[in-house]
């Protein structure tokens, strides 16, 4: 795993947004799956700015969602698309027609899963995967005791996840489902790219560096990743640097 250790939250985002730039720019019509959350907040502004700039041009490129909660669209806040859509699809001008996403309030889940797999197997695989890392190790909706066989499936979600995604809400939220890309498709992705900052991820971070690949911790299936980056803050990256 390439490791890169920066000072801050900004600089942090700033080497991940430039390396998705770096990517577009060597296969324009590449697959990339982008996730929610807090986390990537400043890579979306920053890969804005460069659109709006002419520096990277998403026109060819197609976007896959990484996960959802289970009974929720595009127009619910707290959505995953929504989120997206907010923060990135619609600011940079990405059409509808470029972006293909879980529609987690349809009734066959299990169909939405095969539509999503389709488009990443239409494709070739992914070509970049941008992943956050939950404070129990989690990627996507792929909970501890996933599979690493899977493919895109619907999740039940650890206690730790339903709790923490209420900072998603307004009001509180029963968050019992999600429907995810699975661990498969981000071994298979020819790039991924793992972001992680604050004092929060640092046992996360800890384990999926240097503890055993295993499925009770699913970021650790990154360190059998031939093309996996991490980028990580200080605080984040605090225990690795503590266990040399």
């Amino acid at each position: 795993m390439n490791i890169v250790v920066s000072k801050d939250y900004e600089e942090m985002s700033q080497q991940a947004a430039e390396q998705i730039v770096q990517a577009v720019h060597a296969k324009p019509d590449s697959l990339l799956c982008f996730p929610g959350g807090d986390t990537p907040r400043e890579i979306f502004r920053l890969l804005v700015q460069a659109a709006k700039d002419k520096r990277v041009d998403f026109s060819k490129a197609t976007f896959v969602g990484l996960d959802e909660w289970a009974g929720l669209g595009r127009e619910d806040e707290g959505s995953c698309i929504h989120f997206l859509y907010n923060q990135f699809y619609s600011p940079a001008g990405i059409p509808d027609s470029q972006v293909h996403a879980f529609n987690a309030k349809e009734d066959d889940l299990q169909a939405e899963c095969d539509k999503i797999d389709a488009v990443i197997n239409e494709h070739g695989g992914l070509d970049l995967i941008l992943l956050g890392i939950g404070v129990n190790g989690h990627l996507g909706f792929n909970e501890p005791g996933v599979s690493f066989e899977s493919h895109s499936h619907v999740s039940e979600l650890d206690a730790v996840t339903s709790t923490v995604g209420q900072k998603y809400f307004k009001e509180q939220r029963v968050l019992s489902k999600g429907i995810t890309l699975g661990i498969k498709h981000i071994l298979n992705a020819n790039s991924a790219i793992l972001i992680a900052n604050g004092p929060k991820k640092a046992d996360a971070v800890f384990e999926a560096v240097k503890g055993p690949v295993v499925n009770t911790l699913p970021a650790s299936v990154l360190q059998l990743h031939s093309n996996a980056h991490l980028f990580v803050d200080r605080e984040a990256y605090a225990k690795v640097e503590k266990s040399h």
